[in-house]
């Protein structure tokens, strides 16, 4: 096998990937350390997706006390929404 081009030249240009450089590939989960893939928060795909991924605007004050309280503020932030649900009529 040929030996393989530096993937940079000498003036900082990425070069175009070849079949060859491909072959060489390897998923990040075979060459990334487990405490680096918890990191970069590596996770499967949901059994069976039980929430929609949305994009809300929020008051500011709202979302910095919701923040404040930790890990799992957005899941309160649901748990909040559901609760006012119970006791209350949507506008239409």
């Amino acid at each position: 096998m040929s030996k393989l081009k530096p993937m940079i030249d000498s003036t900082g240009e990425v070069r175009e990937l070849r079949t060859e450089d491909l072959k060489k590939f390897r998923p990040a989960t075979e060459v990334l350390p487990d405490s680096l893939q918890r990191k970069l928060g590596v996770r499967g795909p949901q059994r069976a997706p039980t929430k929609e991924r949305i994009t809300i605007r929020l008051s500011r004050d709202v979302v910095q006390r919701f923040r404040a309280t930790g890990e799992g503020w957005q899941t309160r932030v649901d748990a909040a929404l559901r609760d006012w649900l119970e006791s209350h009529k949507p506008a239409n």
